[in-house]
């Protein structure tokens, strides 16, 4: 890490009364100056605690719109605001309506992978942590879940009893993890358990031993008593494991490489606590919208 560079974050951080949130997938360097590290469920918490004016939040779009749903007094600033998620992008207002129509009675599920304007059309929201938890609690037993098709059809599995209609968005990150890059790293290392993420195809769930959201590997990882890990999910989230974890080893899938979680850096989170820009900036009635299902998700605990 660049001192220089972290010694102005610290500094301006405490000038402007400012936090910074970030994300299990960010590079290491922008890891290391978190205040707080987490997965989207986490951030979407921490987000709503904080004391501090300024929310700096190194992730992706929709995080930072979540960030600034659910605390619309704050300042929230995204250090890059071309970092999007391409996911989130996949589902349209307009394809959602016809699909809403066309069937009465059910309720929207809206993984928090999804645009502000996309979340002021669901009845409730979810991540990949609590996603069947949601599903399961929800009235209606027929669900339009959207984008993701990979984590709604983990989800149909383990919640038969339910009818998902599912938009066909992906992560393209997760969708192209492919069998044998999780056995040729199997073959080298047989005694690492394998934990993917439910965003995987259902035929890289069925060679692992746990899906689980990115908390989900941290909490496994630091009870678990192997030694070794073949880990199913963007590269970067070995490095937190292992800080948290030195004396255990993580094998990362060299492919998985989410490039706009990339885009934020060290010397982009200093000139965003420079400037206090650029702000996540959405209507009062968009937020307000889309705080409901946001909120619905977070009272379920």
């Amino acid at each position: 890490m660049n001192k220089e560079t972290a010694s102005k974050i610290k500094e301006l951080k405490e000038k402007h009364n400012a936090i910074i949130l970030v994300h299990n997938y960010q590079i290491p360097e922008v890891q290391d100056i978190a205040d707080f590290l987490g997965d989207s469920l986490d951030l979407a918490k921490t987000a709503t605690k904080t004391q501090a004016e300024n929310i700096v939040f190194c992730g992706v779009g929709f995080m930072a719109e979540s960030a600034k749903i659910l605390n619309p007094d704050k300042n929230v600033i995204i250090p890059d605001i071309t970092a999007k998620c391409p996911m989130a992008g996949m589902v349209n207002e307009e394809g959602l309506k016809k699909l809403i129509k066309a069937n009465p009675g059910a309720e929207v599920v809206s993984y928090v992978n999804t645009t502000a304007e996309i979340k002021a059309m669901s009845d409730i929201c979810c991540t990949s942590a609590n996603g069947e938890k949601v599903v399961k609690a929800v009235d209606s037993n027929k669900i339009i879940f959207v984008p993701d098709r990979n984590l709604g059809s983990y989800i149909q599995r383990l919640v038969p009893e339910k009818e998902m209609i599912l938009w066909p968005g992906m992560c393209s990150t997760h969708h192209n993890i492919y069998k044998d890059d999780i056995l040729k790293l199997k073959n080298k290392h047989p005694s690492a358990e394998i934990l993917v993420h439910p965003e995987c195809r259902l035929e890289i769930i069925d060679l692992a031993d746990y899906a689980l959201s990115t908390n989900g590997m941290v909490n496994y990882a630091k009870k678990s008593n192997s030694k070794e890990f073949i880990i199913g999910t963007e590269k970067d989230m070995c490095y937190r494991l292992k800080k948290e974890n030195p004396d255990k080893i993580f094998y990362p899938l060299k492919r998985a490489v989410c490039p706009n979680m990339k885009k934020i850096t060290l010397e982009k989170v200093l000139n965003s606590l420079k400037t206090l820009e650029p702000k996540i900036k959405l209507s009062d009635y968009i937020m307000e919208k889309a705080k409901m299902p946001l909120k619905r998700m977070m009272d379920m605990g």
